[in-house]
Parts: structure tokens; C-alpha cells; sequence
């Protein structure tokens, strides 16, 4: 079983590398660049002339990835070392210099002029290869007490420690760490919090601008929640503040209500807020989690029956039902299923009573529930039909039980494998699948926040969530296989030399 395990999860890592790496790259050249613009709400703000827009452009290509960019002063600096006579202005003597420096640095560097001031700058596309390879060497991100680099900031105390925190009790404490509290304990899922080790999938943009990809997802949403907080000094005050969140900043760059909150000289003032709502991952698993069980609450009992009748009038009807249910557009049933619930006063959009009501969340886990049906009701009726004609049946007739019997002590128990095996990729399915769903009830998940990232070129978002999807569809395999021998240890998923 170990050894099982550890080839499954090494071929799982190279089909998730191979999958992501697919989608970067076509996101990232047959994707136009300059689409991300049409979202981006500061363009026309911040681009009132060329020079600013030409500045503006490159600066997020930069942070994209596309390019490298020296600004005019970053390009004076760094040829004052080549020629110390460069200057700023555009001026020939200025452009033989900065055109000789550029061709020693080499890889592509390009000079360019402003159109307004004459000043010169300098671009470098980086290769697709780069950009995947950086994407990759900055995935997993390791806290630690050199991690926090500021030059204002030279007495940054280094190092760890296991403290009695005032704001949120025992836990481990970092100083010159990018997090306050690298191990903690509180009652939200799963408990046992940690911030060592933690994904960099990017940085969303234009949407959710300047946000990190797995922070956009995991975060809450709606409006700010008000509760009690403990701040560092033992001050409790009402606020939305997430203390547990605790980053660094420059102690620099603290306002005074930082400074009341946090004291003077405090390094770790920066911090998310509580929010009333799940967050996108959360409000997905709910509605999936539902959805599946809806499904598998239909369709087993259905699929049973229908084995049983093969061949009769109510396995026939069902039959057609079924494949009506199969040829019918998924859209078409999403909303007749919409119209009939709000015809018995169901919301037929998320927002009208928001995430504080259940209703909210009926519809859409019902039509992903119904979506479910046919496909696996189909496939069970088949698995259980083909049980019927196997040998272990044919003994157990022989012995003289009943068919009623046969089919709950000896068939639903084998069949019972299968089907829990795969309910982890179901449940995966469903929350991956619900991007029509979640579109149609303006539901915030990552259903819907895929589908809105595609059209909003937001290029980060896609390959963060592709990852997410692929990460989540392969592991749920795995784990029901490893479903199938709890079920019935007999089952061994180790495979021997010589196929033994």
C-alpha cells in the first residue's frame, strides 16, 4: 500500500505539472496581453498621457511577467556603472550609451523613448519557459526569520519562539518572518492552523487587483464582520480585523490608528478582515457536497430498483426518463429547475437573501444534484445487472436465498465498492462542474470565479485555479482507491512483479 501511494502520488504531481503548464502557456501567448486593460478600472485613470500610459503598461507586463522593465531612472542607475557621464534626458550621446549597455547586458533588452519627454526606457521580453519555470520555483513559499528583508528597518529582531500570544494565545511567534504566527490554534476549520509553508499561486489582476490568487478563493466575502478582538496591548475592541493574520510592515508606514491598535514600533500591523460569507471554496463544497448527495440519494435507490425490475415496465419508463434527462441541455434543466422554484418562493438568484439563508443554497445544490442522477444511476443499474449474472450469484441461487436476499447481502455489498470509491471524484465534479450553476444564481464560487477570470483575461486567476481543479481531481482518485480497500480489505492496490 505505501508503495502504491507514493508512485500514485509522484504520477500525480507529474499529471498536475503537465496540466498546469498546458494552461499557462496558452493563457500566456495566444491570450493577447493587452485584453487585461479592458478590466482594468485605474487604466483611464492612471494613462492621461503617453508617458503614463506607455509607464503604466509595462509596469503591469512587468508584474505579470511578461517583461522585464527598467524604468528611466532604474536604467540611468544601472548604466551609470557602464558610463557614468548618462543622464536621464533623451539625447543621442544619452541613447549611444544606454544602446552600448543594453548590448553587453544582452537576452533580448530593448531600448525604447517616450513620446513626451524623450526619455529613454527598456524592455525585455522574458521567454514563455522563464516565466514557467519562475512560476514553479515560486510555488511553495517557506516562512522563515530571514524571509522579511527592509533596509529602514535594521534592528528586526530574528528568530522564533512558543509564546503565550495576548491576542490569540499559545502559538508559535516569528520576528524578520513574513507571518506573526506560524503555528496557531483557534475554532474555525481545521483547528490546527500553520503559516510556514504555504502557496504562491500569483497575483490576481485586474480583478481582485493586487490580490494574491489562493487569498481571492479562501478569503470571506460580503460585508465586514464586527467582533470582539484582543490586540497585542490587551485593549478588546470591535473590529474586523483578523488578528490572526499578522504579516509585516514597516513599522514606518503605520497610520495612527495602527499605532493605537498595534503600539508604536510594532512590525506586524498588516492584516486581512472578517467577513459575514464563506469564502468561494467554502459556498462551492457546500452547494457540491449537497449536490452529491442529492444525486447519490436519488439515483442508488433508483438504480437498485431498476436492476432488479430489468426488463419491465418500470425499468423501461426509467430508462426513458433517464435519457430524456440525458439529452436535455444541462442549461435548459438548470432553468426549469430555476423557474419551478421560484414559482414555491424559492430566490432564483443568490444575492436576493444572501449567504446568512439556507434557501440560498437549495437550487443551485438541487439542479447539480439532478445533473448527477442520470449519469450514475446508468452506470449503477449497469454494474448491478452484470452482478447478477456472476458466478458468486448463480452459487448463492443454488444455495436457495431469495433473490431479495442475494441482491442486499451479496450484491449491493460488492457493488457498494465502486460506488464509494467514487464519491471523493464526484463531489470534485460537481464543485469543478458548477460553473453554469454558479453563473446562473450569480453564486460566488470558483465556478463562477473561473468563468469571470476568462473573460476578464485574468491570466493569474486561471492558471491558480486550473491548479486548484487538477490538484483537487487527481488526489480524489487516489482517495478512492484508497476508499475501496477500507471498504474490502481484500482488495490490494499493490501491483506485483509478473502481474501476481
Amino acid at each position: 500500500m505505501k508503495k502504491y501511494i507514493f508512485s500514485r502520488i509522484l504520477r500525480s504531481l507529474v499529471s498536475i505539472f503537465l496540466v498546469t503548464t498546458l494552461i499557462y502557456t496558452i493563457v500566456y501567448t495566444l491570450v493577447p496581453r493587452r485584453q487585461i486593460f479592458k478590466n482594468d478600472t485605474n487604466y483611464t485613470k492612471m494613462t492621461k498621457t503617453p508617458d503614463k500610459k506607455a509607464d503604466y503598461e509595462n509596469t503591469i507586463f512587468e508584474r505579470m511577467g511578461y517583461i522585464d522593465y527598467y524604468t528611466t531612472r532604474e536604467l540611468q542607475d544601472k548604466a551609470s556603472s557602464f558610463d557614468s557621464s548618462v543622464t536621464v534626458e533623451g539625447t543621442e550621446a544619452n541613447k549611444a550609451i544606454y544602446e552600448a549597455y543594453l548590448k553587453q547586458l544582452g537576452n533580448g533588452w530593448k531600448l525604447h523613448q517616450f513620446q513626451e519627454s524623450g526619455q529613454f526606457y527598456a524592455t525585455r521580453e522574458v521567454p514563455i519557459f522563464q516565466r514557467v519555470f519562475e512560476f514553479y520555483t515560486n510555488l511553495i513559499e517557506v516562512d522563515h526569520p530571514w524571509k522579511v528583508k527592509d533596509a529602514s528597518n535594521k534592528d528586526l529582531k530574528r528568530g522564533l519562539s512558543i509564546e503565550n500570544d495576548p491576542s490569540v494565545g499559545w502559538s508559535v511567534v516569528g520576528s524578520g518572518t513574513k507571518h506573526k504566527y506560524l503555528l496557531y490554534f483557534n475554532g474555525k476549520f481545521p483547528f490546527i492552523h500553520q503559516n510556514f509553508i504555504n502557496l504562491n499561486l500569483g497575483t490576481s489582476y485586474p480583478t481582485y487587483r493586487n490580490t494574491p490568487v489562493l487569498q481571492v478563493i479562501t478569503q470571506g466575502q460580503g460585508r465586514k464582520k464586527m467582533s470582539e478582538v484582543t490586540f497585542p496591548n490587551g485593549q478588546k475592541k470591535n473590529s474586523s480585523i483578523d488578528i490572526y493574520s499578522r504579516t509585516y510592515r514597516s513599522p514606518d508606514k503605520a497610520d495612527s490608528q495602527t499605532v493605537a491598535n498595534f503600539g508604536a514600533g510594532d512590525a506586524y500591523t498588516a492584516t486581512l478582515n472578517n467577513y459575514t460569507d464563506p469564502s468561494m471554496i467554502v459556498s462551492s463544497a457546500i452547494i457540491g457536497i449537497v449536490g452529491v448527495i442529492i444525486g447519490y440519494a436519488i439515483g442508488m435507490p433508483l438504480a437498485i430498483l431498476m436492476s432488479r425490475y430489468k426488463g419491465r415496465r418500470f425499468d423501461s419508463i426509467s430508462t426513458a426518463a433517464l435519457t430524456f434527462l440525458m439529452s436535455l441541455p444541462s442549461v435548459a434543466l438548470a432553468y426549469i429547475v430555476r423557474t419551478a422554484g421560484s414559482a414555491v418562493g424559492m430566490p432564483n438568484a443568490f444575492p436576493i437573501l444572501g449567504a446568512q439563508d439556507p434557501k440560498s443554497y437549495v437550487l443551485p445544490a438541487l439542479i447539480l444534484g439532478i445533473l448527477s442522477v442520470p449519469g450514475l444511476t446508468v452506470w449503477v443499474r449497469r454494474y448491478l445487472i452484470d452482478q447478477h449474472s456472476s458466478d458468486y450469484v448463480r452459487f448463492a441461487r443454488a444455495k436457495g436465498l431469495s433473490e431479495k436476499e442475494i441482491s442486499y447481502k451479496h450484491i449491493f455489498k460488492n457493488a457498494m465498492v465502486p460506488i464509494v470509491a467514487s464519491v471523493p471524484s464526484s463531489i470534485v465534479g460537481v464543485i469543478v462542474g458548477a460553473t453554469l450553476t454558479e453563473s446562473l444564481f450569480a453564486f460566488p464560487g470558483m465556478g463562477k470565479m473561473m468563468i469571470d477570470s476568462v473573460r476578464a483575461s485574468n491570466s493569474a486567476m486561471v492558471v491558480g485555479l486550473t491548479f486548484i481543479f487538477s490538484s483537487l481531481f487527481i488526489f480524489a482518485a487516489m482517495a478512492g482507491d484508497i476508499l475501496m480497500t477500507v471498504i474490502d480489505p481484500r482488495i490490494n492496490l499493490s501491483v506485483k512483479k509478473g502481474g501476481k
